[in-house]
């Protein structure tokens, strides 16, 4: 498996690409993700590399059902000193901006960051497409309904598949416009982002439907992000609090990886990617 960055190309070791999170927030919906504190931050990078980390993706900016827009001044003032920080240690791994921004991404770019995760699909920063495609990194788009501080208010659609596939690849559509190329494209279902129970499940099962449902999709299916980890729909199956919520999410990890899933954006790496070691095991016999 193999991601094109603007610089260079990276492969995973495994069946999957594991990415793991940095949340530099004060209010992310797992509060033992947070690491607001810069030495803390560089600590558990560090970390997550040594635990097989591929990628690192780095936000200041929670984006949990009810959370709100921070100014930009911020975000930049958190993501950049960890940024560098993590390139005076490691220059391979390849890391992540969750943001909306135009400028949040251009400053972390500049300081080595090679991936754009936007929630919004390229719909709030002013530029920002046009900014991806000069840069020639790669983009998440992701699918959500309304904005985090409401988003869970709406969840109902007449076909969840449908409106999911539809809303990325007209996004994709866009991105296309502005100069992004095919492979530089990365899909986001979006789970728990203006999604009940029924729609997370819906989109799970149907991971690899988003791998070709792009008209202008490369060779091999546009890469799909699955972010599950300890999310609530993983406590309604299981009854659990989200610090409990380990096991049902690598059961639902296992799964995404054999309906086609090509990243999985967790807080717990080690765990993961010792699931994931296991799983290609056993794929290799058949």
């Amino acid at each position: 498996m193999k991601l094109f960055l603007a610089d260079r190309n990276i492969t995973s070791l495994h069946s999957v690409f594991v990415m793991g999170i940095i949340n530099l927030t004060s209010d992310s919906f797992f509060s033992k993700s947070r690491v607001s504190d810069y030495q803390k931050a560089i600590e558990a990078s560090l970390k997550m590399i040594e635990d097989g980390a591929d990628i690192l993706d780095i936000g200041a900016e929670s984006t949990r059902p009810g959370s709100q827009y921070i100014c930009e001044n911020e975000e930049i003032d958190k993501i950049i000193p960890v940024v560098e920080g993590i390139r005076k240690y490691n220059k391979k791994v390849a890391i992540s901006i969750d943001t909306r921004k135009t400028n949040v991404i251009k400053q972390s770019v500049k300081s080595g960051a090679d991936i754009l995760n936007d929630v919004s699909a390229l719909e709030d920063g002013e530029k920002i497409a046009e900014f991806v495609a000069d840069s020639n990194i790669p983009v998440i788009l992701m699918h959500k309904k309304g904005i985090p501080l409401t988003m869970q208010k709406n969840t109902e659609y007449a076909d969840v598949i449908k409106e999911v596939s539809e809303y990325l690849c007209n996004r994709a559509d866009f991105a296309l416009s502005k100069g992004i190329k095919s492979d530089k494209i990365i899909f986001d279902v979006g789970i728990g982002f203006g999604k009940d129970l029924n729609a997370n499940l819906d989109l799970i099962t149907n991971c690899n439907y988003f791998k070709t449902c792009w008209k202008n999709h490369p060779k091999d299916g546009i890469p799909i992000l699955m972010a599950l980890s300890r999310k609530t729909c993983i406590g309604e199956i299981t009854g659990k609090p989200v610090e409990e919520r380990l096991a049902g999410t690598l059961a639902a990890n296992i799964f995404s990886v054999l309906k086609g899933c090509s990243i999985l954006r967790v807080h717990d790496v080690k765990e993961t990617v010792d699931s994931i070691k296991v799983l290609d095991a056993l794929l290799k016999r058949g």
